[in-house]
Parts: C-alpha cells; sequence; structure tokens
C-alpha cells in the first residue's frame, strides 16, 4: 500500500513538472520575394441577398505562384460586422500577405483600391443599422426590387490598381490612428466559406497568374466557391501581369455616369483620376454628394450621410 502511494507521488509530481502548453502562435503571413501582379479589372456580380458584405478579390500565393482569388458576396459573421481585406506590404525586403478580417470597423488594408467601396481607405459599400445592412447601389451592384435597404451616395474613386502597399511602385499609405484602433478591436477571421473559396480557387489553374497573365476568367462571383454559371464575371481588361500599372475600363473613362447607365437613377456619379481627389495621396475615395430612400441615415452611421429622397430603380450597375 505504502508503495502505490509512493507510486502515484511521483506520478504526480511528474506530471505538475512537465512544461506548460505554449500558447497558440498568430501566423505572420505568407511572404514573397516577388511582387503581385496589379489588380484586373471587372464589374461586380449581383449581390445575391440582403446581408451579404463584399469581399474583393485578391491575389494569394501557392507552390505554383500567385493565383487570383475572385472577389465575392458573402454572409457576414455577424451583424455590425464589416470586412477589412488583406493586403501584400512590402517589409525587409520581402511582399508580406497581412490577411483579412470581420470586425465593427474597416481597419488598415494597405491604401489599395480594390474598388466596390474598398477605395484604399474605409469602406463606402454600405452600413449597418438595427442589425440590417443598408447597401450604396452607387457602388454596389444590387437590386433594388428585391433589398430594399439601399440608398445611393455618390463616391469618387480612382484608377490605380497597384496591389500593394511600399517597396518599389508600391502604394504609399500608413495606417491611421483609426485605422491601428480598429486593428485592436474583437476580431473574426475569414468565415469557412471565405477558406473554402480560396482552396477552389487554388486549385484552378486557370486562376493562376502564369495562366491568365493578370486576367483571371473567373474575376468574381455572386456565391463564394461557385465558379460557373450566370453569377460569374470576367476580367474586364488586360493587366498584362505588371505591378503597379493603371488599368482604364469603362468602370474609369467617364467622368459623369448619366441615368442611362444606372436604370433610369436620378443622381449622377463623378469619376477622378487624379490623385489630388485623394487625401495623402493615399488612393482612397472621397465622397461627392448624397442622395438617399426615405429611410434616413443614424447620425451615427460610418459611411453614409444624406438628404432628400431618391426614385425607385429596378437595378443598379455599380462603378469601382
Amino acid at each position: 500500500m505504502r508503495i502505490i502511494r509512493c507510486l502515484s507521488l511521483l506520478i504526480t509530481c511528474g506530471i505538475l513538472s512537465l512544461p506548460a502548453p505554449a500558447p497558440a502562435q498568430v501566423a505572420v503571413g505568407v511572404s514573397v520575394h516577388v511582387g503581385p501582379p496589379a489588380l484586373p479589372v471587372y464589374e461586380q456580380p449581383l449581390c445575391p441577398g440582403a446581408g451579404y458584405i463584399w469581399t474583393p478579390g485578391y491575389w494569394a500565393y501557392g507552390d505554383d505562384g500567385y493565383y487570383w482569388v475572385p472577389g465575392t458576396w458573402v454572409l457576414a459573421p455577424q451583424p455590425s460586422f464589416l470586412w477589412t481585406p488583406g493586403y501584400w506590404g512590402w517589409a525587409s525586403g520581402v511582399y508580406v500577405w497581412h490577411a483579412g478580417y470581420w470586425g465593427p470597423h474597416v481597419g488598415f488594408y494597405g491604401g489599395i483600391n480594390y474598388g466596390f467601396g474598398y477605395g484604399g481607405v474605409g469602406f463606402a459599400g454600405g452600413y449597418w443599422k438595427h442589425g440590417e445592412f443598408f447597401y450604396n447601389s452607387a457602388v454596389s451592384h444590387v437590386n433594388v426590387t428585391v433589398i430594399h435597404n439601399t440608398y445611393s451616395k455618390t463616391v469618387i474613386v480612382n484608377n490605380v490598381h497597384t496591389s500593394f502597399n511600399g517597396g518599389e511602385g508600391g502604394i504609399r499609405a500608413h495606417a491611421t490612428a483609426g485605422e491601428e484602433a480598429a486593428a485592436r478591436e474583437h476580431h473574426i477571421e475569414a468565415t469557412h466559406e471565405q477558406v473554402e473559396h480560396q482552396h477552389s480557387a487554388s486549385t484552378n489553374r486557370s486562376l493562376l497568374a502564369s495562366e491568365n497573365h493578370g486576367r483571371p476568367a473567373i474575376a468574381a462571383t455572386s456565391r463564394s466557391g461557385e465558379f460557373s454559371g450566370k453569377g460569374v464575371v470576367a476580367a474586364k481588361s488586360n493587366s498584362n501581369g505588371s505591378r503597379g500599372t493603371t488599368h482604364t475600363s469603362a468602370e474609369h473613362t467617364s467622368t459623369t455616369h448619366t441615368a442611362t447607365q444606372h436604370s433610369n437613377t436620378a443622381h449622377s456619379q463623378n469619376v477622378s483620376h487624379t490623385s489630388s481627389a485623394h487625401s495623402n495621396a493615399s488612393h482612397g475615395q472621397t465622397t461627392a454628394h448624397t442622395e438617399s430612400k426615405s429611410t434616413p441615415h443614424p447620425e451615427s452611421k460610418p459611411h453614409a450621410s444624406s438628404s432628400g429622397d431618391r426614385p425607385k430603380a429596378a437595378e443598379k450597375r455599380p462603378h469601382r
């Protein structure tokens, strides 16, 4: 009996003397010596329903080099959360991927102009109010006969499609105090469907930059993981696989978008091509004027302020 007690004591002491498991380490991200191609130009597919948030496409890196992860609509993991896109940043001689995340505010994403409300700073594609998401139909492709929580607020954009921050030819932008604060808030990583969406893209050879030369045939999808069908759109113009290339498309060439381009919409949208329209040359976006539906915008909303009513429209095409 005494021997058994001694053995029990030795086992207990041995267990207590084992080192405690180390806390989980946060992944720094992928680092690459060659920068990503320029962002392709494409139209946004139709939003599949209320509560979906646009997550822009981006270049990821795998065993066979860079491959395009199509932009897609994703259900927010919880009300009030917005998506901060990931971005490539130059640091210590390599390009490092900073993963995106969900949070109550949009943080720093390298000043990259991903389009459709992500002009380099913040998000102008919509806002949350009382658990419902309101879409800015000036930059979001929504069917207003199906989704009624919409408003229209003009956003001045740029046609710079550089896909990385820092380094030679990269975007010169630094996080603001507000963006740094957003990075310290409670976050949720990419959802399961977002992870599966990227995995599917990594197995599709047509999405490799070496195959599509910066012009993927699947540039964006209405739903994550669906790479065929009417919800798929292709890149509009060839980026020639170059970094920091400026592209011209129908989304950027006209200075005023008329009502005929917005299905009888009563507003216009002005597009700027110069960095003077963006504060600190950070390639962000500036709102010019506002028109909204009958639902008033809350004073505390992060992205929109408006006055007046706008007529109903069957459907509106967004402009990056």
